[in-house]
């Protein structure tokens, strides 16, 4: 899951996937905005065909966050 993951967010943002790691901070570390980190969820969203609540959204901030949270959603890969 994690390198799906790096994948999905490495095209979002930009930046090359073997820069990204479990602490990479999406807002801190790469400067997501809101629009960007919608982009991610959506990307998320259609890979893993679930829906993410925005309030949801807000726990998450680095890469193992994202992990942890699709584990609780029941994604295991």
């Amino acid at each position: 899951m994690l390198e799906t993951l790096k994948r999905i967010i490495a095209e979002q943002a930009g930046v090359e996937e073997a820069s990204l790691t479990e602490e990479t901070s999406l807002k801190k570390d790469l400067g997501m905005d809101s629009l960007e980190l919608l982009s991610v969820v959506m990307a998320i969203e259609e890979e893993y065909d679930l829906e993410v609540p925005e309030d949801e959204l807000n726990q998450v901030d680095t890469l193992e966050d994202l992990v942890e949270y699709l584990k609780g959603r029941g994604i295991e890969e």
